[in-house]
């Protein structure tokens, strides 16, 4: 059993390319490696509602809005700027195009952390990334490379999941496999 986690790492992007069917899962693309991840920091949404009645908390419910926050990287992907953010790749002159009427395509988030006996491999199934801001700075005395950061929400999939990760238990065949195909569970 892990105590602590450290190191974010193995950061992979998966486009949803078909919506889910019968209360399904999505179809994701093929997860594309993503090197580069400096920070993840991710806040869950959500409320506690309460009812009271007799002098005491009567009833309680937790809701369950997904995450939000930033994800820092060396550098944004230019696959991904294409991919999920909407921005064209001109034919002939090779060049990155933003439209301010880009839409942008839902993607699965996957992830590790490591720990001190294994890693916790993480997926959030239903991405949104906000365009990175546009930021840089001299070159001093010593050469500091800049980071891109993008703002995420992951929100719950049509049948109610947001993520997964994995555990203790988790088999083997599962783990090896989690950067090759989105984790849906079976059956």
């Amino acid at each position: 059993m892990a105590k602590v986690k450290y190191n974010l790492k193995n950061v992979h992007y998966a486009p949803i390319t078909a919506e889910a069917v019968d209360g399904g899962f999505p179809t994701y693309a093929t997860p594309v490696k993503w090197p580069g991840a400096v920070e993840l920091s991710m806040e869950q949404q959500g409320s506690i509602s309460k009812f009271y009645a007799d002098g005491i908390t009567y009833w309680q419910s937790a809701k369950n809005n997904g995450y939000e926050g930033d994800l820092t990287m060396a550098l944004i992907l230019d696959s991904f700027r294409v991919d999920c953010l909407g921005e064209e790749l001109h034919e002939t002159d090779k060049v990155y195009l933003e439209k301010a009427t880009a839409k942008s395509t839902p993607f699965a988030l996957l992830f590790e952390f490591e720990g001190d006996t294994s890693g916790t491999m993480h997926v959030l199934y239903n991405c949104t990334a906000t365009r990175p801001n546009i930021e840089g700075k001299t070159t001093e005395e010593e050469v500091e490379p800049d980071t891109e950061t993008l703002t995420l929400s992951a929100a719950a999939l049509a049948n109610g999941y947001v993520k997964a990760r994995t555990g203790d238990e988790t088999t083997e065949s599962v783990k090896t496999g989690w950067y090759t195909k989105v984790y849906t569970p079976a059956g």
